[in-house]
């Protein structure tokens, strides 16, 4: 039996999806602790986007802006793609 939930990943969905879990909650609680809300990180996350796309081409769809918390340290953390110098954003 075990032989078969390894081959279709029973016992590896429980374990991704509580990894999944635990990361939003992560996420939650860092968002809480730094008083930044969703609004404000959406508001940062446009901004970004305008200033870095007048420099460099970037994929606007693909930019994510989290926080994460380690120990007593937040970060901001921008994950901004860029693009091939031949293409340019649409913003």
């Amino acid at each position: 039996m075990r032989a078969l939930e390894r081959l279709f990943g029973g016992r590896g969905r429980e374990s991704a999806s509580g990894s999944v879990a635990k990361e939003r909650l992560r996420l939650v609680l860092a968002h809480d602790r730094t008083s930044i809300s969703p609004a404000l990180l959406g508001t940062l996350k446009d901004e970004l986007i305008a200033v870095i796309s007048r420099h460099v081409a970037i994929d606007p769809d693909q930019v994510q802006v989290t926080v994460s918390q380690s120990g007593r340290e937040s970060r901001l953390v921008a994950d901004i793609p860029l693009m091939d110098r031949g293409k340019r954003s649409k913003r």
